[in-house]
């Protein structure tokens, strides 16, 4: 063969062939050139470069000068035709790829020495690209396996039923979950994911902000703090517990702070619903003890006054009956108030309910009322829903709720007003039957609200009301399996909503 190549052309092939496999080409292309070269360097009719590209069992071969093909592995390509030569590639012990040789009638011999260069240059060129691509599939897959991770971790966070970010150290928000886009405030992910913190929650003032933030980062210790929000949109108040959770990404600094917000406002009211529960309870088993005992004196005391006024005609001073008229007074007064804590000793469940319409129960408790000394400075207007489905209820006991809060309206509305009843479907809940009694009057503080069903609570100045009448429609109510709801702001009236179920079978 040295007359077709002689040590001057070998080395120069040579030469080019380390040139391209060092010139950083992708290694298809430099595999096709250095191919080609060895292939008219030595005569052959054609040469295949195996290596592998795709995992473990997957070979790639290259055939000189754009024929390419695939096998599973080295050990399962067919024998090979009459002519060709398989060579592995060794290096370091391993065989990285095979080279295979079909001899034409003027090629080298097998055993030439350009022909164990160009193995000796070709076995750590592939057992570096086989190195390579299984680092990059390695890192692919940890890659893969990373953001796999992260969406998971982004969906739990997501799902969550509360309300979540995340801040840094410089304040910038880093995390900002799906209940928070769907917030009050709705704000997407891609409107705030960087800002500062300050710059996007507004409502609570920066400084404010600032501090409790910093107390978190000071301390490492979690902060929980309960808030109310108005929605912007309407007045109903929403009760939230926010909790500030240090983060640490390395080290005992804090390097972040989570912040979660809960929507408590249903439990608070469940809450207050089982203490008004449990106080009407204790209400009802004392009034079970002592009602008689108290009754008895009372009736005694009665009927010694009116003995006493019998017999004294007018003979006496006008300041004796003036006293006597005084006790008389408070007698009845002390009468009203055991009959209103009978209301919470007798079973309420023994009451018989039947199926009736909310607007005849309106109409009823109206007709009662419209000669009522109190009623005659005031404006009645109706806004009674038609067609509304029975609700099943105790008419007298139902007209008894009607009526306290409709002299409540009545008695904040010391100048006159409008008193407004309105019945309707309640349109959050398609099972309710809603009745709303409304006035202009001074209305109830922020503060006293939480009170106003607690027995003996009363906002009338003494002699007035014994604090019975709302603790007693809160028990009827109840007992009916509906629920009492007010809203009320100082000057501008209140409004009281009775909701009831709508009787089995009536829904429409």
């Amino acid at each position: 063969m040295s007359e077709v190549i002689g040590a001057r052309p070998a080395l120069d092939v040579i030469g080019q062939i380390a040139r391209v496999l060092n010139s950083g080409l992708a290694a298809d292309e430099a595999l096709r050139s250095v191919s080609v070269s060895f292939q008219s360097a030595i005569g052959a009719q054609r040469v295949v470069i195996w290596r592998r590209r795709h995992g473990e069992a997957a070979y790639f071969g290259i055939t000189a000068p754009t024929g390419e093909f695939e096998a599973e592995s080295l050990d399962s390509l067919p024998p090979p035709a009459p002519g060709t030569r398989r060579l592995p590639l060794i290096h370091g012990g391993a065989r990285v790829g095979l080279l295979e040789v079909e001899m034409g009638p003027q090629s080298a011999p097998s055993e030439s020495p350009l022909v164990t260069v160009f193995c000796d240059l070709l076995a750590p060129y592939l057992d570096a690209l086989t190195r390579s691509q299984d680092l990059a599939l390695e890192v692919a897959s940890r890659a893969r396996e990373i953001e796999g991770q992260r969406r998971f971790t982004g969906l739990i966070i997501d799902s969550l039923p509360v309300g979540l970010y995340v801040i840094d150290r410089e304040y910038r928000i880093q995390v900002w979950n799906r209940k928070r886009e769907l917030g009050t405030q709705g704000l997407r992910r891609g409107d705030v994911m960087g800002r500062p913190v300050f710059d996007v929650l507004t409502r609570q003032p920066a400084a404010q902000l600032k501090a409790e933030f910093d107390r978190v980062f000071r301390s490492g210790e979690l902060q929980q703090m309960e808030i109310e929000v108005r929605g912007e949109s309407s007045s109903e108040i929403r009760v939230y517990r926010i909790s500030r959770i240090p983060m640490r990404l390395e080290g005992s600094e804090v390097s972040h702070v989570i912040t979660i917000g809960e929507d408590v406002t249903d439990a608070r009211q469940v809450q207050l619903k089982i203490l008004q529960s449990e106080k009407l309870a204790a209400v009802g088993q004392l009034a079970a003890g002592v009602m008689h005992e108290i009754n008895n004196p009372l009736a005694t005391i009665g009927a010694c006054v009116a003995a006493i006024e019998a017999r004294l005609g007018s003979v006496v001073d006008g300041t004796v009956h003036e006293y006597l008229e005084i006790i008389d007074k408070e007698v009845d007064r002390c009468t009203r108030i055991v009959d209103g804590l009978l209301d919470f000793s007798r079973p309420k469940e023994a009451a018989p309910k039947q199926s009736t319409g909310v607007n005849q129960l309106v109409e009823q408790t109206l007709f009662l009322l419209k000669h009522h000394r109190r009623f005659r400075r005031i404006t009645v207007e109706r806004q009674l829903g038609s067609d509304l489905p029975p609700v099943l209820a105790n008419d007298e006991q139902m007209v008894q709720v009607l009526m306290a809060l409709m002299l409540n309206g009545v008695d904040s509305m010391e100048e006159g007003g409008v008193l407004t009843v309105a019945t309707r479907v309640n349109p959050v809940r398609s099972d309710e039957v809603a009745i709303e009694v409304r006035d202009t009057g001074h209305g109830i503080p922020a503060a006293v609200l939480p009170k106003i069903f607690e027995p003996f609570y009363t906002t009338k100045p003494p002699g007035r009301g014994t604090g019975l009448g709302l603790s007693i429609c809160y028990g009827i109510v109840e007992q009916h399996r509906g629920r009492i709801e007010v809203d009320s702001k100082p000057g501008l009236g209140s409004s009281f909503r009775v909701y009831l179920p709508i009787a089995v079978g009536a829904a429409q």
